[in-house]
């Protein structure tokens, strides 16, 4: 967890996989809390990176507060250790940007919030337009709920598809939303185009971001 973060990205996807059978979770910080994420709430992390165990999988969340992270070098080490070592990196919303800022998404399938989408190539990454995304070791998750998803997908290929379903009848996990707008494709054009207006200062930010990144990694950017 950071500060600025999106709680979603953590919440959700912790909702099930601490549900996994003899599944221990450990909530690290980049720092020591209490801090607040980007809509107020209140988070403390119970321990910081240079405490954190070993871990059989690693979860990165997103948000605004992902900027602030994309030259952390100890963080983005610990996110390219993990990865090296074979064992399950999974990334919600702007997550996958740090981990392309950590190197780890060149030549892998990947998706992330729709806002951020296209950043994927500077990252040496082929962005699929999909809700989750498995590729090896790999597993990526759109925009915040779609952390549900992912998390859901990683029980699934951790303890099987009996254990997965398990947990999703546990948390009545059976999405009906009232409005067809979740994705760009289906929101109505003036609810895209306001949704839009008021990302485009982040966006540009992690954009010039992005493009710093791919010069350090020496990534030439796909089209």
């Amino acid at each position: 967890m950071f500060p600025d973060m999106d709680q979603t990205d953590v919440t959700g996807p912790l909702a099930v996989l601490s549900r996994l059978p003899n599944a221990k979770v450990h909530v690290i910080g980049t720092e020591r809390g209490p801090f607040r994420d980007k809509r107020g709430l209140i988070l403390t992390p119970e321990m910081t990176l240079d405490e954190a165990p070993y871990l059989d999988v690693l979860q990165v969340p997103g948000g605004p507060g992902q900027q602030a992270l994309m030259n952390n070098e100890p963080l983005l080490a610990f996110i390219r250790d993990h990865a090296a070592s074979g064992r399950p990196l999974f990334s919600v919303c702007t997550g996958a940007l740090i981990c392309g800022a950590a190197g780890v998404l060149k030549g892998r399938r990947a998706t992330t919030h729709w806002a951020s989408f296209d950043l994927l190539p500077q990252f040496g990454a082929t962005p699929v337009r999909e809700r989750v995304v498995v590729d090896g070791n790999l597993v990526s998750a759109a925009g915040i709920t779609a952390g549900i998803d992912g998390a859901l997908t990683m029980a699934s290929l951790l303890r099987g598809d009996a254990a997965a379903q398990g947990i999703q009848l546990d948390i009545q996990y059976a999405p009906e939303p009232p409005f067809n707008a979740g994705v760009p494709e289906t929101a109505p054009p003036e609810v895209l185009a306001a949704a839009k207006a008021g990302y485009q200062p982040i966006t540009e930010a992690r954009l010039k971001t992005a493009r710093e990144v791919a010069v350090r990694l020496g990534i030439a950017p796909r089209s």
